[in-house]
């Protein structure tokens, strides 16, 4: 079994706290962490400290489990605290109900001697012990197996985060998103940016034809498109976060925060309809003149934006077929699989038949924040963008019209879209509000198909449950689609094979 090592300095309570942190934007559920060193030496701190970050909660009291032997933490990332000084030999382990210890939990384990050959093959070990003098200790982080990579990315990132200086800012925890990025607040006095991870991503299945999914539907699988995108959109006068230091072969950044208001208020959150109108004049002002397809890259050649073409999409539905309908316990023959891919591609073959502009993509609430202090459309921050493709312009209508994460009323949606064509028409006088119509429509079946799909496999594939209850809202908006008269086929298959959520 491989292993790799880095020894980290500490220098106080606060630069544990700070580790811990940094780590905790590369690890996952399933992940063990071990913890080992002298009495006092920090292995508790670390593990509190930890367990507070992920909880986003400073006062949270995390005891330490010597006498209740484990403590769990009901966390978005479930946590299992344990310390085994206690037990005596492992197979006390199997009594206590932690052998094997259990899947989808982050484990940290303190007195992992103690555990003997239950521990894990793939885990990272840390060992905590005293400097000469002061408060200070070292840490000597080491990843086995699997977790080797993560040890060599907390060793990159230490690396990014003090040639940026930034080492000794103070990490708040942010929520990440459905992909694997992760992000976190760099406090440093009083100044606040944004550090993101993001890993290249690795899709090892190739089987959409020689491509993995995300090379078939033209994700990003590095932070280059985010750095291109962003400088692109900052140069037609949008409001996206200006980028401070990067580092694109490992994949982090450290760029301009935003802040956090949003375009919601209330319990439970609904639209302000003046920030939605904003947004809206936004996507007329993108859209209005030809946009380049290739941007340059600092350091890079120019990053060529890649094209929603049918193939990925109908690759997009298709996850209505995999995920969506399994998961309503309903058998996909083959002749359902055949008459579905023959029916969207030839619906696909007209929807993109138009000019392209930039699609954003996500264009949508969780990524779209409220600059109060600006004006005109800079107002409207935005902060996801690094999935940009060429394609027609009522895709990105379509994902703030129908909101995925809010309801969005038939009324709003009327009045944003209508809005829309104004400012268009505005600016082109042959601009067809008809054709728009039919494309905006077959956009939303497109769109909304694929998240029920999308929103299925977060929760079967990737332990995400919380995305099931926005299929309802989904299945609504695609109703809504589905009563153009363009769509009558693909309105019939439904009617025929799709169950609504549950």
């Amino acid at each position: 079994m491989t292993a790799v090592s880095v020894t980290i300095d500490l220098a106080n309570e606060a630069a544990t706290a700070a580790l811990m942190a940094d780590l905790a934007l590369l690890i996952s559920r399933n992940d063990v962490i071990t913890l080992t060193g002298d009495l006092g030496a920090g292995k508790t701190t670390a593990a509190r400290a930890l367990i507070r970050y992920l909880a986003d909660d400073e006062t949270l009291e995390v005891p330490s489990p010597t006498f209740t032997l484990a403590q769990a933490y009901d966390l978005s990332t479930p946590v299992l605290h344990v310390d085994l000084y206690r037990i005596n030999d492992a197979s006390e382990l199997d009594e206590l109900g932690l052998a094997p210890f259990p899947d989808d939990t982050l484990v940290l384990i303190e007195w992992p001697d103690r555990a003997g050959n239950a521990l894990p093959a793939d885990r990272i070990d840390m060992a905590f012990s005293h400097r000469n003098g002061g408060e200070g200790r070292n840490a000597v982080v080491t990843g086995h197996g699997a977790a080797e990579a993560k040890v060599r990315r907390l060793a990159a990132l230490r690396t990014f985060l003090e040639r940026s200086g930034a080492l000794r800012a103070v990490r708040k925890r942010m929520d990440g998103d459905a992909s694997t990025r992760s992000y976190a607040r760099l406090v440093d006095g009083g100044r606040s940016t944004i550090l993101m991870n993001s890993p290249e991503k690795s899709d090892t299945q190739l089987i959409y034809g020689g491509k993995s999914y995300i090379a078939a539907v033209h994700l990003a699988d590095s932070i280059v498109p985010f750095v291109a995108i962003g400088r692109g959109l900052r140069a037609r006068g949008l409001s996206v976060p200006v980028i401070h230091h990067t580092d694109l072969d490992a994949g982090f950044l450290i760029c301009e925060d935003l802040g956090s208001e949003g375009v919601l208020q209330g319990s439970p959150p609904a639209p302000i309809e003046e920030r939605y109108h904003a947004a809206t004049d936004v996507l007329v002002q993108l859209h209005k003149d030809a946009l380049p397809r290739e941007l340059p890259v600092e350091g890079r050649g120019d990053y060529a934006i890649p094209s929603f073409d049918v193939d990925g999409m109908l690759i997009e539905v298709s996850l209505l077929l995999d995920w969506y309908l399994p998961d309503r316990n309903v058998e996909v023959t083959t002749a359902m699989r055949e008459s579905f891919y023959t029916l969207w591609r030839d619906f696909l073959d007209v929807a993109l038949a138009v000019p392209a502009t930039w699609v954003i993509r996500d264009y949508h609430s969780p990524n779209l924040i409220w600059l109060a202090g600006r004006d005109g459309m800079a107002r409207v921050g935005v902060i996801d963008f690094q999935d940009a493709v060429l394609g027609p312009p009522t895709y990105d209508v379509v994902s703030l019209a129908q909101d995925a994460r809010v309801d969005v009323s038939e009324a709003l949606e009327i009045t944003l879209v209508s809005r829309y064509v104004r400012g268009r028409r505005g600016d082109n006088p042959s601009f067809e509000p008809a054709a728009f119509a039919e494309s905006y429509a077959r956009m939303s079946a497109q769109r909304n198909t694929r998240l029920l799909g999308v929103f299925s496999r977060l929760n079967r594939r990737d332990g995400k449950p919380h995305y099931l209850r926005h299929q309802p809202r989904i299945w609504g908006y695609l109703q809504r689609a589905l009563a153009h008269p363009a769509l009558a086929d693909i309105r019939q298959w439904f009617e025929a094979h799709v169950p609504p959520p549950a």
